[in-house]
């Protein structure tokens, strides 16, 4: 296995419970950042009220597939994730899901319905 960068690449492909809205796929990203750090950075809206510090479950997904690509599930993330609305043997928060430096691979979530939290 030749690589230029030395770095493996990942595809992440978002899928939404949202109504409407379309799955949305990258493709050709770096390790060592968050799912939410993806997702924000691609203009894809996961709510993160508290910045990203597993603080709180406002960043809640569901990994369909690829979660061997992924940092494991703390104790700490457990906890925030049994206060998430409708947690799933498949929940983490996508700010403690950080892209492993080990192989290429391909990764699958889903986000949750966040228009519950607009307040409308």
């Amino acid at each position: 296995m030749q690589q230029t960068t030395g770095l493996h690449m990942y595809t992440i492909k978002f899928k939404f419970e949202e109504k409407g809205r379309q799955p949305v796929t990258l493709t050709g990203l770096e390790p060592d950042q968050s799912l939410l750090e993806v997702a924000l950075k691609n203009n894809i809206e996961l709510h993160h009220n508290c910045g990203g510090v597993c603080a709180c479950s406002t960043c809640h997904l569901y990994v369909d597939k690829g979660e061997d690509y992924l940092e494991e599930l703390s104790d700490k993330e457990e906890d925030f994730i049994d206060r998430a609305i409708n947690p799933r043997i498949n929940s983490r928060l996508g700010c403690q899901c950080v892209l492993l430096d080990e192989d290429d691979g391909e990764i699958e979530v889903t986000l949750p319905d966040q228009t519950q939290f607009l307040g409308e």
